[in-house]
């Protein structure tokens, strides 16, 4: 799947020259988190998130005043830009101007990547320089939800679900030989011995995910260890 099977394309915008009063209130008429900031022409040029109003004179959330020293101790550029952040009245002065965007057919994986990496919550989608939908993280657990899986139980020979199961498990160091897995009328059996209970884990649900599974049998234990007398 990628960016334009998922994407938001009903996108609220905002202006730079609109209010952070406008802004806030799109944000909480609409129930969210962010909001891209375009230009006349359509292109984005920012993006206003939460975190941007969350130190604000007008609800007494400011930053309190720092001592001398940790005035001296910061630039004067980090200063300047925390009074913006706190006391500007439009968007322009207190949105994000670094905007990361992706193509419409950017990967999920590669978005969910660029989320959790970036620990950003949305990402524009861009196609030829114009905002054509937004992917955030809701976006990618709506589509979680949608992607169930077709009940295949009954309808895979046990053959086939062997089969199925040893690709799952092929290229894990933590996987067992494929004499170790058995399947009798539907039902997987793990045996053999594993090093941790993430292993242990792992190796449960790579059979989980397999269609025509009807249960799992597990039959995996640990090392015997020897201590000397």
């Amino acid at each position: 799947m990628q960016a334009s099977d998922i994407m938001t394309t009903d996108v609220i915008t905002v202006r730079p020259n609109a209010s952070i009063f406008e802004a806030a209130t799109l944000l909480t008429e609409h129930h969210i988190s962010g909001i891209p900031v375009v230009d006349d022409g359509g292109a984005v040029v920012g993006i206003l998130s939460e975190s941007d109003l969350l130190h604000r004179v007008e609800t007494g959330t400011g930053k309190p005043q720092r001592s001398w020293l940790g005035e001296f101790l910061h630039s004067t550029r980090k200063l300047a830009g925390e009074y913006l952040k706190e006391n500007a009245v439009k968007v322009g002065d207190v949105m994000t101007s670094n905007v990361v965007s992706v193509s419409p057919s950017t990967p999920l994986s590669d978005i969910a990547d660029l989320l959790a990496r970036l620990r950003i919550k949305r990402v524009p989608v861009i196609d030829q320089g114009k905002l054509v939908g937004i992917v955030s993280r809701a976006n990618l657990i709506r589509a979680l939800a949608d992607a169930s899986r077709p009940d295949e139980a009954g309808l895979a020979s046990d053959e086939t679900i062997h089969r199925h199961v040893l690709h799952a498990l092929d290229g894990h160091r933590w996987a067992m030989a494929a004499d170790n897995v058995v399947v009798k009328e539907g039902i997987v059996h793990f045996w053999g011995t594993v090093n941790s209970e993430e292993e242990r884990k792992a190796i449960l649900v790579s059979a989980e995910r397999v269609p025509g599974v009807k249960g799992i049998e597990d039959h995996l234990g640990y090392p015997v260890v020897f201590t000397p007398m």
